[in-house]
């Protein structure tokens, strides 16, 4: 199992009844995040896994936003996953599903996600702040799952930190790079993948800078628009 460095719940404030757990950066990057994938699923319908849900307050946000899209949520923490189904059950929205355990790092997850009644197949995969907090495997099985899991059209969207041409965007995200390794040598800004896109079979369509220093990468699958 791969170890992240932030689990909600365990710093901050505590959870309220019923297991819901209330993450700082979600009120600062909700809005930022919904508008660009306003744009990059207008007209999608069909599953979308989020990778790494958190809290699950992301989630809920983007099934308001996306009625015409089924959501579901994931994570590898009990806590977060009890938090996503509280969040889920307060929200009332019928097209979020209960949130999967899923450990990204494990190189057979994506049967995790089909098994007992899960899409084959992805219009989009999800996932913010995730691989920056965790060892490089979690990466490499995000772009493996994207490989096995999208189909021709689907999308894998990332959001959070990023290098690009191994160059950090921002002297605070060189700052934040060096205090996740002294950490733990295994964690770190990642550059924007294109490397481990291409052995998978996927390239990136498009870079969108985000509030913060952060970006959005969004990749499909070689040849396809």
């Amino acid at each position: 199992m791969a170890e992240y460095v932030v689990e909600f719940g365990k710093t901050g404030r505590p959870a309220e009844p019923g297991g819901r757990l209330d993450a700082a950066a979600f009120h600062r990057n909700e809005q930022a995040i919904r508008a660009v994938l306003a744009r990059l699923l207008h007209g999608v319908t069909g599953d979308v896994l989020e990778a790494g849900s958190g809290t699950g307050q992301h989630v809920v946000a983007f099934a308001r936003q996306h009625p015409e899209i089924v959501w579901w949520p994931s994570d590898i923490h009990p806590q977060h996953l009890t938090s996503i189904a509280a969040w889920r059950a307060d929200s009332g929205l019928a097209n979020i599903r209960e949130p999967r355990r899923i450990d990204l790092s494990d190189p057979a997850w994506p049967a995790e996600m089909m098994d007992g009644g899960g899409p084959a197949s992805l219009a989009a995969m999800f996932s913010a702040n995730v691989i920056h907090i965790a060892p490089w495997p979690v990466a490499q099985g995000l772009f493996a799952g994207a490989a096995r899991l999208l189909r021709p059209d689907g999308k894998l969207i990332l959001y959070g930190p990023f290098k690009q041409d191994g160059a950090h965007t921002a002297p605070s995200n060189a700052a934040f790079d060096a205090s996740l390794r002294a950490a733990n040598p295994e964690w770190g800004v990642r550059d924007v993948g294109e490397q481990l896109a291409a052995q998978h079979g996927l390239r990136l369509g498009e870079i969108v800078e985000m509030p913060a220093n952060n970006l959005i990468l969004c990749f499909a699958r070689s040849g396809e628009s």
